[in-house]
């Protein structure tokens, strides 16, 4: 995919009076023809890393019994997640709360409304890094079963995102030569050299693929299905050729 723009500058010095003692005379009074246009390159890789993202919510009439049971069934999760053959490094925790819960009772005629404390809710996200992107529905699957009862999505990545933003810079940059030359020879002058690159890269997207809810009560014999795709990573770069007369 290449998007591009153009531009075709001249920059110079006219006289339209002449020089006065006071003046400077340039040394040259060659006029500066400068072209300039942006490109794009975009490549598509298949993600190779999946990201889950895996939480415990539990309730319970006191803060202690809701931290505690959440406690108890995330240590069951990692364990679950560690044997379907996820290691430590790739799973962290990225959430932690504990919150009262509250109930809203109507007041009846005559009667202020009013909220009443019916209890807490401990919630404890972790973040799985599946490098098998094949293996995740079956790590999904046995964290559910561990006693994680939500799962919040999917996201996929690259685990090596700068050389595709390589690979997507270098189309990028061929795409501008090709057209300021096409450019160029359009407009009857000869493409000069390169003045001036810059480049503004795209940070691709991350695809968040939500799962509704718990799947416990799911036959074990249906798998979490995963469909990672493809990903686009997109580069742009600005271009300035010099431009000279026609040979």
């Amino acid at each position: 995919m290449i998007r591009t723009a153009a531009v075709l500058a001249v920059v110079g010095v006219s006289w339209a009076a002449p020089v006065t003692a006071q003046q400077v005379v340039p040394a040259s009074s060659e006029l500066v023809r400068t072209i300039s246009l942006s490109a794009t390159g975009t490549v598509r890789r298949a993600p190779d890393q999946a990201v889950v993202s895996l939480a415990v919510e539990t309730r319970a009439p006191t803060a202690r019994q809701a931290a505690q049971q959440n406690a108890q069934k995330m240590d069951a999760v990692i364990k679950a997640i560690r044997e379907a053959g996820i290691p430590a490094e790739r799973i962290q925790t990225e959430g932690y709360n504990l919150n009262p819960d509250y109930t809203f009772v109507n007041g009846g005629p005559g009667r202020p409304n009013e909220q009443r404390l019916v209890g807490y809710v401990a919630d404890n996200t972790v973040r799985v890094v599946v490098d098998t992107i094949g293996r995740t529905g079956a790590v999904v699957d046995a964290a559910i079963a561990a006693g994680a009862n939500r799962a919040n999505g999917i996201s996929y990545q690259l685990r090596d995102p700068d050389g595709a933003r390589r690979d997507a810079l270098k189309l990028a940059v061929a795409a501008a030569q090709k057209d300021a030359q096409a450019l160029a020879e359009a407009a009857g002058q000869t493409l000069g050299p390169l003045l001036q690159l810059s480049t503004e890269f795209q940070e691709p997207p991350r695809p968040m693929f939500a799962m509704a809810g718990a799947r416990a009560e799911m036959p074990a014999a249906a798998p979490t299905p995963v469909e990672p795709g493809q990903m686009e990573i997109t580069a742009t770069v600005t271009v300035i050729y010099r431009l000279q007369g026609a040979q």
